[in-house]
């Protein structure tokens, strides 16, 4: 089915008021679901939104709590988002940290207590289009092991970063710190695939190309060791420092019932001129560096949101359903 990024907005928008959700935190949301869909991140899109609705109706989630701002220091944000969505929550909070890095020139600024943010990235891109250099944390379920072990203690705690330019997005990353994102496995396990030696272990911890072997073993750091560092400074960032949830602890995200995720995020953003006058001179030498190698790429080149995309008929009956 091909469907305008405008419907899918529409539609989701529809599905979270009709499961519970206030209109402007529905359309918060929303935008993030329709926001995953245009860039092709079909993990974070419209296969997320059954389990909001779902989990809106049993109460995991709340749709109609209005998020709590404050400002601990002069450099600090923190939007509490009383175990409603990140969304909300982050959208709640931002206009106060930009005016405080434009002030500042620094500024940090934490989620507490959110439902997961899904795609990292679509909120590190919010800071960076304001102008500002944006670096981002969060954590999730346990699923990841340690290197050589088998027991989960983190979750796929991804990683992002924005970077401004003069036309939009110079450089855009958002990465889970395991080898892959859960969704891949359990995508694979639907459509009977088997996925890619190195992307888990069973829970024996050994190898497994069998994702359902990987689902009840644990997916592996990306890197070897320096995934699992970056993991645990990503577990400190979100959980740790904003008081929220340790992975160990967060049943999974996609079950119906349940405590509430209780996640943190962390953003740092960083005006571009706080230290030098010419930092737009030295992002413009280091993309001409990274242009003069043919096989090399700035993380985020090309990087276009679409119009219209191929939607599932199975995903977009559903999705029509939801929103009925």
């Amino acid at each position: 089915m091909r469907v305008s990024v405008d419907e899918i907005r529409t539609q989701s928008r529809l599905a979270l008021e009709n499961a519970g959700a206030t209109p402007w935190v529905a359309e918060s949301v929303a935008n993030a679901v329709a926001h995953a869909e245009a860039h092709g991140n079909v993990i974070c899109g419209l296969y997320y939104l059954e389990s909001y609705c779902v989990q809106l109706r049993s109460g995991r989630v709340k749709g109609d709590v209005e998020p709590v701002v404050s400002q601990p220091s002069p450099a600090a944000v923190l939007s509490d988002a009383g175990f409603g969505f990140a969304q909300a929550a982050f959208a709640r909070g931002l206009p106060t940290a930009l005016e405080t890095a434009q002030s500042q020139g620094i500024a940090i600024f934490s989620v507490a207590h959110a439902h997961t943010c899904t795609s990292l990235g679509y909120f590190t891109e919010q800071i960076a289009r304001a102008g500002m250099i944006a670096i981002g944390a969060t954590n999730a379920s346990a699923i990841v092991a340690p290197p050589g072990g088998a027991r989960r203690t983190l979750g796929t705690n991804p990683f992002a970063f924005s970077v401004p330019g003069p036309d939009g997005l110079a450089l855009h990353y958002d990465s889970s710190t395991s080898a892959v994102a859960l969704g891949k496995i359990t995508m694979a396990k639907a459509a009977g695939e088997s996925i890619p030696e190195g992307w888990a272990v069973d829970a024996d911890g050994q190898p497994t190309t069998d994702p359902e072997a990987a689902l009840k073993g644990s997916l592996v750091s990306a890197a070897g060791y320096k995934g699992w560092g970056l993991g645990l400074l990503v577990e400190v960032l979100a959980s740790a420092l904003t008081g929220s949830v340790s992975s160990r602890d967060v049943v999974g995200l996609k079950v119906a019932e349940g405590k509430p995720h209780d996640l943190g995020q962390t953003y740092i953003l960083v005006r571009t001129d706080v230290f030098a006058s010419d930092f737009a001179d030295k992002l413009a030498d280091l993309q001409e560096a990274v242009a003069a190698d043919p096989v090399a790429r700035l993380p985020g080149a090309g990087r276009a949101p679409m119009s219209e995309i191929d939607v599932p008929d199975a995903l977009w009956t559903l999705t029509q359903s939801l929103a009925a």
